[in-house]
């Protein structure tokens, strides 16, 4: 057979059942949620399905006060939507490689632009980062996820994982910065001299600093996030 032929492409890219559960990497970066029920998802990013499902943005009082102010400020970063019914459901964003974890009573918090999905065992919280507010256009948001179940956050290339320890912080750019364990408050700090040398406004001027006992996962890639027009 042609290597190059239709059929022999459908074979190769064709979805394929791998009985791994409700959340199932279908490629490295598309997530297959096999829905029987709810889920939580980016708003925006379905890219298929099968099967009968409806979709719901989240309610913008759901989140209180916080989330019109979000509305405002920070465009698409942090807005989710439900998904409700039976079938398979395809999500991606932007073709960066999905990551599945499982909290075990556990807590993570996400930015805002990197959350994927989760089940809807795991609690929820969107935060405002008002130190860093005046500052950066974007990536203003996480989310913190807790309890237990399925979260699917995204990261541009190999996400690397950072151990915080005590007495030796991490510091990071805010644009680079997934997540990080739910224990942990980034403080935000600037750098003058970084920020002359690079020659910029933002970025790596602008740093989040971890201290205490936990993670920090990182992408070789600064985001930078659009903020929502008037």
């Amino acid at each position: 057979m042609n290597k190059y032929s239709i059929s022999e492409f459908i074979k190769k890219s064709e979805q394929k059942e791998k009985g791994e559960g409700f959340f199932e990497l279908e490629t490295p970066r598309m997530l297959e949620v096999n829905l029987n029920g709810q889920v939580w998802a980016k708003a925006g990013s379905m890219v298929a399905y099968e099967g009968h499902i409806k979709f719901e943005r989240e309610g913008i009082l759901e989140q209180g006060i916080g989330a019109l102010f979000k509305k405002a400020i920070s465009g698409e970063g942090a807005s989710l939507m439900k998904a409700n019914g039976q079938g398979k459901l395809y999500l991606a964003d932007g073709g960066k490689k999905v990551i599945i974890l499982h909290l075990n009573n556990e807590s993570i918090s996400v930015n805002g632009n990197d959350l994927l999905a989760f089940t809807p065992s795991i609690h929820h919280e969107i935060k405002l980062m008002r130190k860093v507010a005046g500052m950066m256009s974007g990536g203003l948001f996480n989310i913190r996820c807790s309890g237990v179940g399925l979260v699917a956050i995204t990261a541009h290339y190999e996400a690397l994982t950072l151990r915080v320890t005590p007495g030796k912080p991490v510091i990071t750019d805010p644009n680079a910065t997934v997540a990080w364990s739910g224990n942990l408050e980034p403080q935000f700090q600037t750098d003058i001299s970084l920020k002359t040398f690079i020659g910029r406004g933002s970025g790596e001027s602008i740093q989040m600093r971890f201290e205490g006992d936990g993670f920090v996962i990182v992408q070789p890639y600064e985001e930078v996030y659009m903020q929502a027009q008037s």
